[in-house]
């Protein structure tokens, strides 16, 4: 499922062909249940003439804001994306939601349709965006701020916490392998057993790691990569987490791999050490 880094890079790929572009004319899939909450037609109605005014993405969430007070929300699910095509595009039977503008056709394909479509109409944020948990990123998320939701969750697998979008918005699980790689923490220590320097440090590596993947995976400066994961540094256990014979890029020891809170969890036995 896509993460926080690869939300943005989607959201980036629209953002750019669409920003202040009209919407010439929208096609839907009424009936598919990514559109549950948000009935397509309206969603059509409101969107035809309008002109896409600025995006943000937030968590595994983004929202693009219309002209006319339109909030078009996407989540992309497991194997949902979002590309661009040329404006006489012919959509797929797995394409659906497309938005075309004179230059572009703004395209949202999702083979599972496990994705969601949101869509409101007001001046004001729409609920399913304003609830969203405060960015990793942000202030609001704190040293403090996480030991003590690591304080009642005390009893539950650290990489099932991690998991959690009400305290970790945008963290999946490559993410949270990552992050417990980095602070050297074994997936399967319950939340209640860190120490108090542990919890700093788990709490900086979630910052960094954010940090590192926006960065590396939706890209800087204006520019975005050619394609997904293309500048993921070997020194990363992202690189070796699925391969078969991975070894720990610090150590050289072979990875781990096994089902931890229900997902496929990976971590390096001689860094990550059960206490």
């Amino acid at each position: 499922m896509p993460e926080l880094a690869e939300v943005e890079f989607y959201r980036q790929r629209w953002h750019e062909a669409g920003l202040h572009q009209q919407i010439t004319r929208v096609r839907t899939h009424d009936r598919k249940k990514i559109f549950r909450t948000a009935p397509a037609a309206k969603l059509r109605q409101a969107l035809t003439g309008a002109t896409m005014l600025r995006s943000e993405a937030a968590a595994k969430q983004m929202v693009f804001r219309f002209s006319g007070a339109g909030w078009l929300g996407i989540h992309l699910g497991m194997s949902g994306e979002l590309f661009v095509k040329s404006s006489d595009y012919l959509p797929g039977k797995h394409d659906h939601l497309v938005l075309f503008t004179n230059r572009h056709a703004l395209v949202f394909r999702d083979p599972r349709m496990f994705g969601k479509i949101e869509f409101a109409l007001g001046e004001a944020p729409p609920a399913w965006w304003t609830r969203i948990a405060p960015a990793i990123l942000s202030p609001a998320f704190s040293n403090a701020v996480v030991a003590a939701f690591l304080k009642r969750r005390a009893k539950t697998p650290i990489k099932a916490v991690l998991l959690m979008q009400e305290r970790f918005p945008g963290i999946g699980n490559w993410m949270a392998d990552e992050v417990l790689w980095r602070a050297a923490i074994h997936p399967r220590r319950l939340a209640g057993s860190l120490r108090a320097d542990e919890i700093k440090t788990l709490w900086r590596e979630c910052r960094q790691v954010c940090r590192l993947a926006l960065r590396n995976i939706a890209g800087h400066g204006g520019k975005l990569p050619p394609d997904l994961n293309v500048n993921i540094p070997d020194t990363w256990l992202f690189n070796h987490r699925w391969e078969d014979g991975g070894r720990c890029p610090k150590t050289g020891v072979l990875l781990v791999r096994d089902e931890i809170g229900g997902r496929t969890t990976c971590w390096s036995p001689a860094r990550q050490k059960l206490k």
